[in-house]
């Protein structure tokens, strides 16, 4: 059958559950955002700036199989690469679309707007390189099968790809049959090897345990990861990074791992555990306390599976999936492991009178339910986030390892949209709100209704832990944060809820206020002191101004 290639462009990613499409327009995409406007089954979100987009897909992603951002060629997309960066550091699967000139301009090197002035029109599809899996421009010759062959990177590998499409030619007609979706197979030859030398691993082994992390959730693997555990009974603990990838609640979770500064619980198990098995596990420096590891010799052995490939050691099993290694492990493998611990609630119960950042927490953590979405930005949000025991099908957001200040305030976009009917609470610092505060105008034109709660402590914490607590630098322009949803809404009349909370009593009527009127969105600002922060900043500050030689 016939289509034009913008069409079929949107229609696989619709194959690939996507249903909003994020960008800015530009003279370079308005005709290909025609058709995106004029599709029934998918919804334009305009963003106010191109980097908020960004910041929004990744959200978007985190919670759908994949997610789609569309900007004018130079300006546009170069205001997005920061946040497309984010989303290739931390595996996210985000279509990069750009509307770029028109090949008769292109080809002939013509010194038009959004370029460099140097007839070059292939400098900023090359920065891109550098942060997508895969890259194409399209036209009439290879569009169907590069639109495919792209899609299916991303999707496979779960990071970013980059699609050009010149102004002229989504409206060109192609003829197009069934797409075939490509499923990747595991190598049985390479599984079985890998399985035998699990077996031989394990027979010096006395005590295994397991740390998981965020490749788990990004490949939606999470009840291979409980099956093989209950069918294991091993021990599990879960890094920042992916917090939430495991049942915090289930008999043989036994806390976050933190390098030296996780708790007395995981402490002593990985002490006592001469074999851990690394399943989805990236060891980053903000979620290992600056790669201060709790064993600090080359004792013990490890067992890395990761979604494409597995690892023993040094030794490397390409073309093997997580999922088929998960199953085999379950099924053919007996462990060992101790999951006896404390079970002992070690929360502070002062939770009353002034709001401090030992409090907040436990109140933030009392309010949870199931099926909540819970974004936190990093900095005091982050750090403190990591001690709350989620509740079961509680989705954690953060953003550790590329750590862009402000991407979670975008990111509340993207994850409110990819499921409408979950809450979305998210905890963010005033300092990191004052970078992407304008995308809360998208937030109210499309009725949406998260639960914001802005942290004014008056400037950049984080950074005051880490150097400079007295410096200029670090401080910030105070802002009535709740009046700005009177700024951002002039016409709409979304009747939204604001709150001020400076204890724990009003905290927690904010939150039970916003829990009753589901349907609106709400913003709490929160005072607490400007040099109060959670234990786990002020070591891990103490830890990176070390690194960085302060």
């Amino acid at each position: 059958m016939k289509t034009t290639i913008g069409q079929y462009l949107l229609d696989r990613l619709k194959a690939y559950d996507i249903e909003h499409i994020f960008g800015v327009p530009g003279d370079y995409n308005l005709g290909f955002l025609d058709f995106i406007e004029d599709d029934k089954d998918l919804q334009w979100i305009g963003n106010c700036n191109e980097l908020n987009a960004a910041y929004a897909v990744d959200g978007y992603g985190r919670i759908r199989p994949m997610s789609a951002l569309v900007t004018t060629f130079g300006v546009g997309e170069l205001s997005a690469i920061n946040g497309i960066a984010g989303s290739y550091a931390e595996s996210v699967p985000v279509v990069k679309i750009v509307g770029m000139p028109s090949r008769n301009v292109s080809e002939n090197k013509k010194l038009v707007h959004h370029t460099l002035g140097d007839g070059e029109f292939l400098k900023f599809y090359n920065m891109y390189k550098e942060i997508t899996v895969a890259q194409t421009i399209l036209n009439k010759q290879n569009a169907k099968e590069e639109i495919d062959r792209v899609l299916r990177e991303c999707y496979l590998q779960k990071k970013p790809v980059y699609i050009g499409i010149p102004v002229d030619v989504p409206n060109i007609e192609i003829e197009v049959s069934a797409s075939i979706d490509y499923k990747p197979e595991s190598d049985k030859k390479i599984l079985n090897k890998f399985i035998d030398d699990v077996k031989k691993e394990l027979e010096k082994s006395k005590s295994q345990t397991v740390l998981a992390d965020y490749e788990v959730n990004r490949y939606k693997l999470n009840k291979e990861l409980q099956d093989f555990i209950e069918k294991s009974n091993l021990p599990i603990a879960s890094l920042s990074m992916g917090k939430g990838v495991f049942n915090e609640n289930h008999k043989n979770f036994i806390g976050m791992y933190n390098g030296i500064l996780s708790d007395d619980t995981v402490t002593s198990v990985i002490k006592n555990s001469d074999c851990i098995l690394l399943i989805g596990v990236k060891l980053t420096d903000s979620i290992t306390a600056g790669f201060n590891y709790i064993h600090k010799d080359c004792s013990i052995s490890t067992i890395e599976i990761h979604p494409l490939y597995s690892k023993i050691g040094k030794k490397i099993y390409n073309d093997i999936l997580m999922e088929d290694v998960l199953k085999e492990l379950a099924n053919n493998i007996k462990f060992n492991g101790n999951i006896k611990h404390d079970d002992k609630d070690i929360k502070s119960t002062d939770l009353s009178g002034k709001l401090t950042q030992s409090n907040f927490f436990n109140v933030i953590e009392k309010n949870l339910i199931p099926k909540d979405v819970l974004i936190a930005e990093q900095g005091t949000s982050f750090f403190g986030s990591e001690a709350i025991k989620l509740p079961e099908n509680v989705t954690f957001v953060g953003q550790p390892l590329w750590g862009s200040i402000g991407y979670t305030f975008g990111s509340l976009l993207g994850t409110c949209l990819a499921d409408q009917n979950r809450r979305n609470i998210l905890l963010i610092g005033d300092g990191s709100l004052q970078l992407t505060a304008q995308e809360l105008s998208t937030m109210l034109r499309e009725d949406l209704n998260p639960i914001i709660i802005v942290i004014n402590n008056d400037g950049y914490t984080v950074e005051r832990y880490i150097h400079g607590p007295k410096r200029k630098y670090n401080d910030i322009n105070m802002w009535n944060y709740t009046q700005l949803l009177d700024v951002f809404d002039v016409t709409l009349h979304r009747e939204s809820l604001k709150f001020k909370a400076s204890t724990v009593e009003e905290l927690n009527k904010a939150l039970s206020t916003s829990r009753k009127n589901s349907s609106k969105l709400s913003l709490i600002e929160v005072s607490m002191d400007k040099n109060d922060a959670p234990i786990a900043l002020k070591e891990m500050g103490k830890l990176f101004s070390s690194q960085n030689n302060y």
